[in-house]
C-alpha cells in the first residue's frame, strides 16, 4: 500500500492504492508515518512521494475517514512532512485532490505534470480541512486562488499551479527523480537551518487577545467614524485616536 525504498540519500516514497486512486485510508496514513521515520533513521536528506498508477492521491478514502481518528492521523502526517528534518518534494502525476492537495502542499517543494489536477472538494461533500491546510494555502497562493480553490472546488490543472507558484517545477516523474538526486548534493546542514528559518517566518498563530481588543477598539472608534465621513466628503480626516 505504501513502499519506500532508499537510494543513496533519498526516500522514494509511493502511494500504491490505484484501484482507489490512491485514496487515503487508516493504512495508508499509518505507511506514510512509517515512511517518515524511515527516512528520518536513514539520515535521508530528501523524501520524494508520489503515487502509483498514474495519479498522485485522490483524496480520503470515504469509506471510513469519519472518524476523529482519521483526521488526528491525517494532520500528524501533513505535519510532519512539513518538519521533517529533510527536504520533502512531491512529485505529482494525475489527481491530488482534498487529502491528495494537502499533501502536495505539506511538502517543501513540488514538481508536477502540465495535465496533473489540484482541487479541495470539501464542500461537494459536507467536510471540512484543517485550519492549517485553508493557512498553508493562503500562505502559498494568495486569500483570491485559496477562496477559489477552496470555495469553487474547481480542479486547477498542473500547469496553471505552476503558473500561480503553486507547483514549482513541470515535468514527468524521471524529472523528479533527477531533481531529488540534486537536491540530496546540497549541504543538509544549511536546507535544515534554512527549513526552520522558513517555518518560522511561516508561523500561523491564533489571534492574540491583545490583537482582538486593538481590532475592537479600532472598528468602534471615532476615528473610524471620522475616516468614513471623511472620505465621503472628500476631505483629509482629523484624527483623535479614540
Amino acid at each position: 500500500m505504501i513502499h519506500f525504498e532508499q537510494r543513496d540519500h533519498v526516500t522514494f516514497v509511493t502511494i500504491d492504492r490505484p484501484e482507489r486512486r490512491n485514496a487515503l485510508n487508516h493504512d495508508a496514513l499509518a505507511g506514510l508515518d512509517a515512511a517518515l521515520r524511515s527516512a528520518a533513521n536513514a539520515g535521508s536528506r530528501v523524501l520524494a512521494l508520489t503515487g502509483a498508477g498514474g495519479h498522485f492521491c485522490s483524496g480520503a478514502d470515504l469509506s471510513g475517514v469519519e472518524d476523529e481518528g482519521f483526521v488526528a492521523a491525517l494532520g500528524e502526517v501533513l505535519q510532519g512532512l512539513r518538519r521533517a528534518p529533510f527536504i520533502t518534494l512531491a512529485m505529482i502525476d494525475g489527481f491530488a485532490l482534498g487529502a491528495g492537495t494537502q499533501l502536495a502542499i505539506s511538502c517543501d517543494l513540488r514538481i508536477a505534470t502540465a495535465t496533473a489536477g489540484f482541487g479541495v472538494p470539501a464542500a461537494k461533500l459536507g467536510l471540512m480541512v484543517d485550519q492549517w491546510t485553508v493557512r498553508r494555502l493562503v500562505a502559498l497562493v494568495g486569500q483570491s486562488t485559496a477562496r477559489h480553490v477552496l470555495l469553487s472546488t474547481d480542479v486547477m490543472s498542473g500547469q496553471r499551479a505552476f503558473d500561480l507558484g503553486l507547483v514549482h517545477r513541470i515535468g514527468e516523474l524521471s524529472d523528479g527523480q533527477e531533481w531529488a538526486a540534486h537536491l540530496a548534493t546540497l549541504a543538509p546542514l544549511t536546507l535544515q537551518g534554512l527549513k526552520l528559518g522558513l517555518d518560522e517566518a511561516d508561523a500561523f498563530e491564533a489571534t492574540t487577545p491583545t490583537y482582538a481588543e486593538a481590532f475592537a477598539t479600532a472598528w468602534a472608534s471615532a476615528d473610524l467614524a471620522e475616516g468614513l465621513a471623511a472620505f465621503g466628503e472628500k476631505r483629509t480626516p482629523r484624527f483623535e485616536g479614540r
